[in-house]
């Protein structure tokens, strides 16, 4: 199998609010629109808000933004976050925020120190 694209595909309770806050809290840019839906640049990858479900979050699906400042960030977000800032036993530096239909947004600041910083290649 060749994977040419991929993205996320998010079905929001209310969508309207849902891109918004994608849009206009987070400030992700847009990638293109279309009748019913939004697609968002993600970092190197897509978010698509588009369609409707009335189905209860999931747990199984969560998004995870990596961020150059994640306690600057995180005080941007405090009305939406869940979990403050705390380095994770991985070495990760993580908070946890919440879109407006529950869906769980993992923000990463990546510590200096961190081996996914360093280039292993010999």
């Amino acid at each position: 199998m060749e994977v040419l694209s991929s993205r996320v595909l998010l079905r929001s309770r209310d969508p309207e609010r849902a891109r918004a806050f994608y849009r206009d809290v987070l400030g992700l840019a847009v990638y293109r629109e279309f009748p019913g839906g939004t697609v968002f640049f993600l970092g190197s990858g897509f978010l698509e808000v588009s369609g409707r479900s009335d189905d209860p979050p999931t747990a199984a699906v969560q998004l995870w933004l990596q961020v150059r400042d994640l306690r600057a960030t995180a005080a941007e977000l405090a009305a939406h976050v869940v979990r403050e800032p705390r380095r994770e036993p991985w070495g990760l530096d993580e908070a946890w925020i919440a879109d407006p239909d529950g869906v769980r947004i993992a923000l990463v600041e990546i510590p200096p120190e961190h081996p996914i910083r360093r280039d292993v290649r010999e």
